[in-house]
């Protein structure tokens, strides 16, 4: 795979370490199986969903209590609103917001394959624009999975034809979109909320560069959870946490946590 572009750009990022990561990103990255808690014995629920370790962290990260009013924001395929739903323990509510037809479809199924229809009464999916929610359930919410779509550059390489159209411009370009979901996050929660927000990208654009602006335009918080001091797949930034495949075997991932 030869887009010069690519190369240069994210060789100007990561130094003399980029070529590790680039190869580590052809490479499948190995998802764990997770224990599904809602799971009992002779039950129609699957026992276990197939998740990567790096998105398992990106859930926890929001830190969900019973009885908490939750958003996520862009929720498909499922794996992470299961976690917030777990910890919700059929408690509270969890709003799981999906604008794509075939995508929250898939979320639909999730949720009937891992969680009993008796233990869903609190959990609603929703197929609004994410930029909605900020506009009409302003500070509504104790907790904001703002899990945006981004370039996710592993998956661009599966796809050469895309591969080959990359340019800067492509995450400059989502991190307009990006920045408004952030936005509407930030909107839609209490005051003394939490908001992740995260990708699976690798582009500083995405990630360390959407949390500069909305620390300088909103007044939030970057918190750093004491929980996450042993993860050692975890690479501190400068707003946040990345998960980088050439050193821990999956990701990539990059999060932040934010206080409003």
């Amino acid at each position: 795979m030869t887009n010069q572009k690519f190369q240069d750009y994210f060789q100007s990022v990561y130094k003399e370490r980029w070529p590790q990561i680039f190869a580590a990103l052809q490479v499948e990255v190995q998802h764990v199986q997770r224990p599904n808690s809602f799971y009992q014995a002779g039950s129609d629920q699957l026992e276990f969903y197939k998740m990567d370790p790096a998105s398992i962290l990106v859930a926890r990260a929001l830190e969900v209590g019973q009885n908490e009013k939750v958003l996520d924001l862009c929720a498909a395929p499922g794996g992470k609103s299961l976690i917030l739903a777990e910890a919700l323990n059929s408690t509270g509510e969890l709003i799981s917001n999906e604008f794509s037809n075939s995508r929250r479809e898939r979320l639909m199924r999730v949720f009937k394959e891992y969680i009993p229809m008796d233990q869903r009464g609190n959990v609603f999916v929703k197929g609004q624009d994410g930029n909605q929610f900020g506009l009409r359930m302003p500070d509504e919410f104790d907790r904001v999975l703002a899990d945006v779509p981004c370039s996710g550059e592993r998956h661009l390489l599966e796809n050469k034809s895309e591969f080959e159209k990359w340019t800067v411009r492509r995450s400059q370009n989502l991190a307009v979109r990006q920045f408004s979901l952030l936005s509407s996050a930030w909107l839609s929660c209490k005051e003394g909320g939490r908001i992740v927000y995260s990708t699976c990208s690798i582009s500083p654009i995405e990630n360390d560069e959407i949390i500069q602006k909305i620390v300088k335009r909103r007044s939030v918080q970057i918190l750093r959870p004491a929980f996450l001091d042993s993860e050692s797949c975890l690479e501190k930034t400068e707003f946040g946490y990345q998960v980088l495949p050439d050193r821990s075997g999956f990701g990539p991932m990059y999060f932040s946590v934010l206080q409003k």
